[in-house]
């Protein structure tokens, strides 16, 4: 009896263990007196294993059985705590239980079923996790273990190779640089296709020299959950000091920046704040660990997380930098406490009322303020050639450059609607624009600041007008040359001074002789004013004339600045105020001639004055229209970059009618549209010649799309992509061209070009049906254009499929604007409906040609409406008798017998397509499409009970979808960013088995109603698995 109640003990043990509020702790002492009763321990291991086993056949996560397995766990590991404590002869004896279920589940992990495979893995994880810090196990039976936890990492389902993730966390050893475990790690970080298995990866990985570039790379997971876990490791796992000052200010620009709010907050909350910890809470340190002054951009961002994070009133009370004047002394200005100040007023001014009070107590008076400026400015070194050299005294200036141009931009939070002190910030200002030891990397700013204060067009112009002309051509003093006939001149008169004194003397020496003194007195008078007149020509003749006079500086240096003041001044004039006589003045004398300078920056600078001059002004851009191009041809990148935007500004503003050849009085005439079809009727010769001028330019422009610079290439394609929206231009050949450019390879690294275009296309594309029309008009030289590549080139290795895909997708009538729909081109042929007889004329063009299959799925993909059904079914039937493919010829008989079957059948596919909220749509919707929320059929059969009537139709499209996924890497990347434009908010968090083929499901839904809590139990009771039948049923047997 004894011997059947200790067998039976253990069935109850794992009956037991499956309640939910049961205490493993005291199953596990109990179990363990029943173990330490019985003298054949091989029984106790088979029936223990035995009823282990009904645990180990299910796969899904029920409660049940994820008590049973940590019970087992626990046990198990016991025997090594207890062996601990016993002593080691009983220990080597207890110890049979360990071993016999580790070789039972290293036989176990090469099971067919994924179930078992499952919890051999889970079940080595958790014994290996509950064993004590300073556990040790057999050489042989870590190897083994080793071996078979590296074999399940290559299992086809993902929950298992978590599982083996899990459990060889504790075998790795990141001081071995051949340790397999960390070289499996790493691969899985990059390559495994599961995010969650990227997730358990980096909640294992011990950071070292070797993982650590891999986990910083995690922060750019295509997957939220996984860059979110990467910025955790990093917090709590990694040093600061373990990564470079570069590698920091990336994490920071990237984390801060994320499109997921999750991943933000714990950027925030928890990497800032570690680092914050590292600094012992010196928030210059950490800026100074940054390098602010190479990164400013990133440094601001990070000081306003921490703003945001803490009460205002704290930071007011910890700026401990400020004087009483509320400033800081000039001579201790560093690069981290100006920004950090400058940035503390900023947040300051952008909280309102309750900021406005705070920012009283960091920052001074205007006037206050404005001498602190200028005593700083004035103190700024100016470095010679040879200092220049020198890169100690060069970093030096670079430094005090930054702190100054920190402090001009703190100009901008100060309340200057007192006149005092606005009028002498004014002039400070100007002071310092007029000064010659200004550093041109300030004048942009002070100019700006300096045009801020000002709100009025006319002294605007004024003020700048005055400043570059006492910069141009300052006063200064120099030596008046004197003339050879002026000293013979000056020498003549000062002998005959002589003479006259002379004769005066002797004339008074007779005077005196013949007593004659009334003669004698006027003689005297008369020789003192001699003297005089002596003295004075004497001196004229020592001391050359000094004179005052403008001397016009045409050096580098000082153009520049005058063009940046210039540019500033352009850039917040309105556009209706025109050219007006000074800035004529400064065309003509300071901007056209820059245009020539032989500096590449003047020359840049003053491409952009010029730019925004013709902005002010339509005869004037066209006078200089050819000036821009001509520059656009022969100068360096940079100053091209400038003419192109200059270029397209123009024909954005005024079309490109103004731009023709003119003749007579035609510049008189009024704007015109820039389609060329638009243009006034005129003579044909003249018709011709302005065709040709439009087709040049366009032809100019267009070329800058193959350009082999990334930054020309994607300012042409922005330009034009501005042009199309806009309406100014419509090409079906230039947009053929934007979509080979968006799915080209070369491009793959351009993020600005790419995420330009990936808005472009369906903001365009569903604006009106014309654009629409543009598209098909596009779809099959587009894709002629990737079928005739050649081998060699980069766009044979786009998938043309792909790109028919998209074609489809942006000319779809249901994905029209409402406002467009109700239009008067809302016609009842539809754009698919042509499109669809466009592609039946291009396969019966070839029938033989092996692109026959990509167009026989476009017409599958089509909506087409009722009026075309005749007329298709016409050209069906003649394909099906020409075309031998076999795939081709059913894809067309599932088109003829959808349009036969159902004449309604192109709106109740438009209605199904709207139904699976096609992401294509992101400027209506901003729903995003998860990557994989396509599931087996499996998976979809389990969930069909519980799933709402309008998912199911979404599901009878999903292979339609599927195909999708299909494309190249970089393919893939291009449909996923036209497909999901706006990708800043995820619809739905995919689970822990939401990637594989088949998972563990997820629990099921709740109702939207609330049940009672009684309903609750009632229900969780009823879908939770109890393996107590099994057990009885084994017990009966």
């Amino acid at each position: 009896m004894g011997a059947k109640k200790k067998l039976l003990q253990i069935k109850e043990a794992f009956q037991l263990a499956q309640k939910p509020h049961q205490n493993h702790a005291k199953l596990v002492v109990a179990l363990r007196n029943t173990y330490d009763q019985l003298e054949n321990k091989e029984d106790f291991h088979e029936k223990f294993i035995h009823f282990l086993k009904y645990a180990m056949i299910v796969y899904r996560r029920e409660p049940a059985v994820e008590q049973v397995i940590n019970f087992v766990a626990k046990f198990i590991t016991s025997f090594y705590q207890m062996e601990k404590e016993d002593g080691c002869e009983e220990g080597e004896e207890d110890n049979l239980l360990l071993n016999y279920v580790f070789n039972f589940l290293l036989q176990s992990h090469t099971a067919n079923s994924h179930a078992v495979r499952f919890r051999t893995c889970q079940l080595v994880n958790k014994i290996l996790g509950n064993m004590p810090e300073n556990a040790q196990i057999d050489d042989d039976l870590f190897d083994k273990i080793n071996d078979a936890m590296l074999i399940r990492l290559q299992d086809k389902f993902s929950n298992v190779r978590i599982q083996a993730v899990l459990a060889l966390s504790r075998l790795q050893d990141p001081k071995d640089e051949n340790c397999p475990v960390v070289n499996i790690y790493n691969t899985l970080l990059e390559n495994d296709s599961n995010s969650e298995v990227r997730r358990a990866v980096l909640s294992c990985i011990a950071p070292s020299a070797r993982t650590l570039p891999k986990i910083v790379g995690r922060t750019m997971d295509v997957k939220e959950a996984v860059r979110k876990q990467a910025y955790e490791v990093l917090a709590e796992k990694v040093h600061m000091r373990a990564l470079s000052i570069a590698q920091r200010v990336k994490l920071l620009q990237q984390g801060l920046n994320d499109r997921s709010d999750a991943v933000k907050e714990v950027m925030k909350k928890k990497l800032l704040q570690a680092w914050l910890r590292l600094t012992e809470g010196d928030v210059l340190e950490l800026l100074h660990r940054l390098d602010v002054e190479n990164c400013p951009e990133v440094a601001i961002p990070v000081l306003n997380a921490m703003f945001s994070l803490s009460p205002l009133h704290d930071f007011v009370q910890n700026c401990k930098n400020l004087d009483n004047r509320k400033l800081i002394p000039l001579e201790d200005l560093t690069a981290e406490n100006v920004l950090y100040w400058r940035c503390l007023c900023e947040y300051l001014k952008s909280k309102g009322e309750e900021g406005e009070d705070l920012l009283e107590q960091v920052l001074p008076e205007p006037a206050i303020y404005a001498d602190y400026l200028l005593s700083y400015l004035q103190n700024m070194p100016v470095l010679s050639e040879e200092q220049r050299e020198d890169f100690t005294c060069f970093e030096n200036l670079m430094t005090k450059e930054f702190i100054g141009q920190q402090l001009i931009l703190i100009i901008g939070c100060m309340d200057t609607t007192e006149e005092g002190g606005r009028k002498h910030l004014l002039g400070t200002l100007q002071k310092v624009l007029i000064l010659p030891a200004t550093s041109t990397a300030l004048i942009s700013q002070l100019a700006e600041r300096l045009l801020s204060i000002v709100k009025d067009d006319d002294r605007r112009i004024q003020i700048i007008a005055e400043i570059i002309s006492e910069v141009r051509e300052p006063i200064v003093t120099v030596d008046q040359p004197v003339d050879v006939a002026e000293i013979r001149k000056r020498e003549l008169k000062l002998a005959e001074i002589k003479v006259k004194l002379f004769e005066a003397k002797e004339a008074l020496e007779e005077c005196i002789t013949l007593q004659d003194f009334n003669r004698a007195s006027v003689l005297k008078e008369k020789i003192t004013e001699l003297e005089y007149r002596k003295n004075d020509l004497i001196k004229e003749a020592e001391q050359p004339e000094i004179k005052e006079m403008r001397v016009e500086k045409n050096d580098p240096e000082t153009l520049l600045k005058c063009l940046m003041m210039c540019y500033e001044l352009l850039k917040i004039m309105s556009l209706s105020k025109g050219i007006g006589p000074t800035i004529s003045e400064i065309i003509e004398s300071l901007i056209l001639p820059g245009i020539t300078n032989v500096h590449p920056a003047v020359r840049n600078m003053a491409v952009l004055c010029l730019g925004c001059c013709a902005l002010q002004n339509k005869e004037f851009a066209r006078q200089h229209f050819a000036l821009l191009l001509q520059v656009l041809q022969i100068d360096n990148i940079k100053v091209k970059l400038s003419a192109l935007k200059a270029i397209f500004d123009q024909l954005m503003l005024f079309g490109i009618e103004p731009f023709k050849a003119r003749r007579g009085n035609d510049s008189q005439s009024e704007d015109a549209h820039s389609r060329t079809e638009n243009c006034e009727e005129q003579s044909e010769t003249i018709e011709e010649e302005d065709s040709a001028m439009i087709h040049s330019l366009l032809q100019l422009l267009s070329g800058f799309l193959d350009s082999e610079f990334s930054e020309l290439r994607t300012e042409a394609a922005e330009g034009i992509a501005k042009l199309m929206f806009s309406g100014r231009l419509l090409s079906a050949k230039l947009l053929s061209r934007l979509v080979l450019l968006w799915y080209n390879p070369v491009t793959e690294e351009d993020i600005r070009l790419r995420h330009c275009l990936g808005v472009f296309f369906p903001l365009f594309a569903y604006a009106n049906r014309s654009n629409q029309e543009c598209f098909e008009e596009a779809y099959l030289p587009t894709l002629q254009t990737l079928l005739n590549a050649p081998a060699t080139s980069p766009l044979a290795e786009i998938d043309i499929s792909n790109v028919s895909e998209l074609l489809v997708d942006l000319t779809r009538p249901s994905g029209l604007k409402p406002q467009s729909k109700k239009s008067q081109d809302y016609q009842d042929l539809t754009v698919h409906d042509s499109l669809a007889m466009k592609i039946c004329n291009g396969i019966l063009m070839d029938p033989t040609a092996p692109d026959v299959r990509v167009y026989a799925k476009a017409l599958n993909s089509l909506e087409l409406s009722s009026s075309s059904t005749e007329n298709l079914l016409v050209l069906l039937n003649e394909i099906l008798e020409k075309v031998k493919d076999k795939l081709c010829q059913r894809a067309i008989e599932k088109i003829k017998m959808n349009l036969t079957k159902d004449p309604n059948v192109g709106k109740d596919h438009s209605e199904r397509t709207e139904e699976t909220g096609l992401s294509e749509r992101t400027q209506e919707t901003d729903i995003t499409l998860s990557e994989n929320t396509i599931q087996n059929e499996e998976e979809d059969n389990k969930d069909a009970l519980h799933t709402p009537v309008n998912e199911v139709k979404s599901k009878a499209t999903a292979k339609l979808k599927s195909t999708r996924n299909k494309a190249g890497k970089g393919q893939r990347k291009a449909a996923a960013e036209v497909r999901s434009v706006s990708r800043r908010k995820t619809g739905t968090t995919v689970k822990c088995g939401s990637e594989s083929g088949d998972e563990i499901p997820e629990s099921v839904p709740m109702s939207s109603s609330r049940p009672s809590r009684r309903a609750k139990t009632v229900a969780l009771e009823k879908t939770r698995m109890n393996l107590s039948r099994l057990l009885n049923r084994e017990a009966d047997q």
